[in-house]
């Protein structure tokens, strides 16, 4: 299994972290403390928790199902559903080359523990990177596996904005809040000169949806137009409270709402036949090892998380035909509790999907 490694900093607060989960092998050993850790945390903190998970169209577990909460970078899964569709119909080219430089103007050092420094270096150990260049498929993979908003963002300029907005409307989903930028989104907690951070505070918390996201999206345009621009960013003044702040002003959706989208994967509807080639290499990398080929028909899977948010959303078919999509969305955590649901997540996932009778008591 292809796993980067993980590494920790000590900045006082963390923006995204690198978070790479897949089911384990069939051959693997299962970790039930674990997941019954993880489980257990939900059932004690049900009103930060939402959960929603089908198995062959039929509900086994909800909790909060309809609440919104920010999605992190779980997201992307419309960016990757836009950029499959737009290969498939040969509005860019999956193998073409694109600059790192060109990616990098939307990385902010010291704001995503590592997460783009260890794609970089996936990259790398892959021989991915050639000339200073990447092929456009294998950014798209690499915003999948780690959660590098420079290469959301990158990719959403690139696809266009609102042709990525437009697969809300596509799947018909009805509480979703604007999709924007994420580097430019940080850009609107610089405290202005002879201002303090509670007064910027105040103005913010009068922003409307759209005035937040327009702003995000004029600092994505000066990020892409202006070298100088990324060195206005102060990391040490973008407090704790700000960060908070910032994960809580994420693109928000709700657990039925993605379950709804990657059932649509799962089931290979809504999308052009074509299309899902693309989605499994992109959404499915799981399905390139023979553990989960001998087990799975398709596999897809995206995770996100702030310091105080961590999501899940995947689906599955299994080789008998059996469908399963969950989405698990949990927020107002303390950044010692993402660290450890984080943790635990991926036994939790495993024992739920290999383990009948675990399976059975996760009810909500």
């Amino acid at each position: 299994m292809i796993s980067p490694s993980l590494h920790r900093t000590k900045l006082a607060g963390i923006v995204f972290a690198c978070i790479f989960i897949f089911s384990i092998p069939v051959s693997a050993q299962l970790q039930p403390a674990l997941a019954d850790s993880f489980f257990n945390f939900i059932n004690a903190n049900r009103g930060r928790a939402s959960v929603y998970m089908t198995r062959n169209d039929t509900v086994v577990a909800h909790l909060n199902d309809n609440k919104l909460m920010p999605l992190a970078s779980s997201f992307e899964i419309l960016i990757a559903i836009e950029f499959a569709q737009q290969s498939t119909h040969e509005l860019i080219n999956e193998n073409s080359y694109v600059k790192l430089e060109d990616i990098e103007k939307f990385h902010i050092p010291d704001t995503t523990v590592d997460a783009h420094e260890a794609w970089i270096e996936f990259a790398k150990a892959n021989n991915e990177i050639k000339d200073g260049k990447i092929k456009l498929i294998d950014v798209a993979r690499g915003m999948m596996l780690f959660n590098s908003y420079a290469l959301a963002d990158f990719l959403m300029d690139l696809l266009g904005f609102d042709n990525v907005k437009d697969n809300i409307e596509l799947f018909k989903l009805k509480q979703h809040t604007p999709i924007f930028p994420l580097a430019g989104s940080m850009f609107i907690y610089k405290i202005p000169k002879k201002s303090s951070e509670a007064k910027l505070i105040k103005e913010l918390s009068k922003f409307s949806d759209k005035k937040y996201s327009m702003e995000a999206y004029y600092n994505h345009i000066d990020l892409k137009e202006d070298s100088s621009f990324k060195e206005s960013f102060n990391r040490e003044k973008f407090s704790t409270k700000l960060q908070k702040m910032w994960s809580d002003n994420l693109p928000a959706s709700t657990t039925k709402e993605y379950v709804q989208v990657v059932k649509a994967l799962n089931k290979r509807e809504v999308l052009d036949e074509d299309v899902f080639f693309t989605i499994g290499e992109i959404l499915e990398i799981p399905m390139e090892t023979k553990d989960y080929q001998m087990r799975y028909k398709h596999y897809g899977s995206k995770s996100g998380n702030t310091a105080f948010v961590l999501t899940h959303v995947f689906y599955c078919t299994l080789k008998d035909g059996t469908r399963i999509e969950s989405a698990i969305f949990l927020n107002e955590l303390a950044p010692w509790e993402e660290r450890k649901l984080e943790g635990w997540l991926r036994a939790f996932i495993d024992q739920l999907l290999l383990d009948p009778v675990f399976r059975g008591k996760v009810k909500f």
